[in-house]
């Protein structure tokens, strides 16, 4: 992480957590682990393609899947992710 770049604002209904990469630092980060003590960490994970691809995956298909249920699965690609809105298309 890079420390002058990141930084945290705090109000009565929310928490922002700002983090930067440091230089030299590459690639998406795909989750992260939050919570009230390091003993008892939830974990997260940020909008990406794979993780919305896993989250419906396993929305469609719960338990271990045959060959023949996986293969009829549909597929799924994000379009668009902004602060507001993520936009997934299905087929």
């Amino acid at each position: 992480l890079l420390s002058p770049e990141s930084s945290v604002s705090i109000s009565a209904h929310n928490a922002v957590v700002r983090l930067a990469k440091a230089p030299g630092s590459t690639g998406l980060w795909d989750k992260f682990s939050f919570g009230l003590e390091p003993s008892a960490l939830q974990e997260g994970l940020f909008v990406s393609e794979e993780n919305v691809d896993g989250f419906l995956g396993s929305a469609f298909c719960p338990s271990p899947c045959s060959q023949s249920a996986r293969e009829s699965q549909p597929l799924i690609e994000v379009l668009d992710v902004t602060e507001d809105r993520i936009q997934i298309r299905v087929e």
